[in-house]
């Protein structure tokens, strides 16, 4: 099982970064070692002192596909999730200064919290009508719909396959919206999609 992230799907947070808008989509890759274990707290390494929170619908991937054509690319997805991308951002910062590969900054261990549960994509009237959300601490910090991605999913899963082969059990990061964090010792984050609790995890 692989994750496939995509980066620089929402205008809005674009700018909060103060990035370039692509011309294509973004991808990087997160090994399976990332997942954060079901239930267990993020304990945030050591290796760098600022780490955001970066909430995503996930789209769990339920066969072999390779070149899928995006008006096809529905067959190839049965159920949605949430997850949260762990980034080290001043260590992302500096190795992109040095136009270095950010693996180390997104592919640490444990950088991917998965919701326990995923939702059967029949679930939702309208898959770009989905609204998502982030708590911290009982605040609301991040709110996602699918209405506003640059590249909607079927458009990501045919754009990927072209790179990658995609598997059974894959996962597609599919983007933050704005209002990316820091993450601090004893924050709890719960994560939304519509009213339904998706994921709740302690930070230590």
């Amino acid at each position: 099982m692989k994750i496939i992230c995509v980066g620089r799907n929402y205008a809005k947070h674009i700018s909060e970064l103060q990035n370039e808008k692509p011309a294509e989509p973004v991808l990087f890759i997160k090994p399976d070692s990332a997942v954060l274990p079901n239930r267990n707290p993020l304990v945030l390494p050591d290796f760098a002192q600022e780490f955001h929170y970066e909430v995503e619908l996930v789209v769990k991937i339920n066969k072999l596909g390779k070149y899928i054509d995006p008006q096809f690319a529905y067959r190839y997805y049965d159920e949605i999730g949430l997850g949260i991308d762990v980034t080290a951002r001043d260590l992302q910062s500096q190795l992109k200064s040095k136009g270095l590969p950010w693996e180390k900054a997104k592919a640490f261990d444990n950088s991917a919290v998965i919701s326990r549960e995923f939702l059967p994509k029949t679930a939702f009237r309208d898959l770009q009508d989905i609204r998502f959300s982030l708590q911290k601490n009982c605040a609301t910090v991040q709110e996602g719909h699918t209405a506003d991605m640059l590249w909607q999913i079927d458009e990501l899963i045919g754009y990927i396959s072209r790179f990658f082969t995609l598997k059974k059990g894959d996962l597609i990061f599919t983007g933050t919206p704005a209002g990316v964090g820091k993450m601090q010792i004893n924050d709890v984050f719960t994560g939304y999609i519509e009213d339904k609790e998706m994921f709740r995890v302690k930070v230590k």
